[in-house]
């Protein structure tokens, strides 16, 4: 019974220590809530993400111990893109109300792109965790790895409790509605290059390089309708860009 006890408070402080800034993106992911972007999404993203990140931490169990921190790190480009993505098209979920009168099936969750974003965001800031599961599951035995887990996904469930529940205080919910589509771009990409910096990713000449040509690639990919539009505006309205002559 000692043991279980103790093995039970290893997994709530293990999972506590490594996710307590999940709370701060939870709470701006429910604060977002609308008809396109449902608490159900964030609910299946954040399991779907914490579960690829017990998976990629489960071969430690076995003895064998892979993918080099700095290469964990790319996984910092996820957030920075879904929130440059953000940026672009920051109206977008605000245009569609029709899906509010559709329930689909619960397992449509795990399967809708709003879900994987969530999940997406998860796995990426999940380098820490990743560091901290690896020994701790080498250490487990099977009866430990079992309780261990079971209080994480417990955990899970509580942490998006306890952020939605956060974002019901008026004066929380208010500021993260009238701010919060504006502060989530920032805030994902700042995650993005805190885990590269952390993870000392930019720190290996390949991977930096590697880490420049996706960012350049897919920066400009989410640019070109930005361009196309201007490219509109100008055909649209020769005049603005045309100047009297000096003479």
């Amino acid at each position: 019974m000692h043991e279980l006890i103790t093995t039970i408070s290893t997994g709530f402080t293990a999972f506590t220590a490594t996710n307590l800034d999940d709370i701060l993106l939870l709470m701006l992911f429910f604060s977002q809530a609308n008809a396109i972007f449902r608490k159900r999404h964030i609910v299946a993203g954040q399991y779907l993400g914490f579960a690829a990140l017990v998976l990629l931490s489960l071969p430690s169990f076995f003895g064998s111990i892979f993918l080099p921190r700095p290469f964990i790190g790319l996984l910092g480009l996820v957030p920075i893109a879904i929130g440059f993505s953000r940026l672009v098209n920051t109206n977008e979920a605000e245009t569609d109300t029709q899906e509010t009168q559709t329930q689909p099936p619960w397992f449509s969750s795990l399967m809708s792109p709003q879900a994987y974003s969530v999940a997406a965001v998860t796995f990426a800031n999940g380098g820490d965790n990743i560091g901290i599961y690896m020994p701790l599951f080498a250490s487990c035995t099977w009866q430990n790895l079992v309780v261990i887990l079971s209080v994480f996904f417990s955990m899970v469930g509580v942490w998006c409790f306890a952020a939605n529940q956060l974002t019901q205080v008026p004066a929380i919910a208010d500021n993260l509605t009238r701010y919060g589509n504006y502060l989530i771009p920032f805030v994902l990409m700042s995650l993005g290059v805190l885990i590269l910096i952390d993870s000392r990713t930019l720190e290996n000449p390949g991977l930096a390089v590697l880490t420049l040509v996706v960012s350049g690639l897919y920066f400009i990919k989410l640019s070109s309708p930005i361009l196309q539009t201007l490219q509109v505006l100008q055909a649209r309205f020769p005049h603005l860009n045309s100047f009297p002559a000096n003479k």
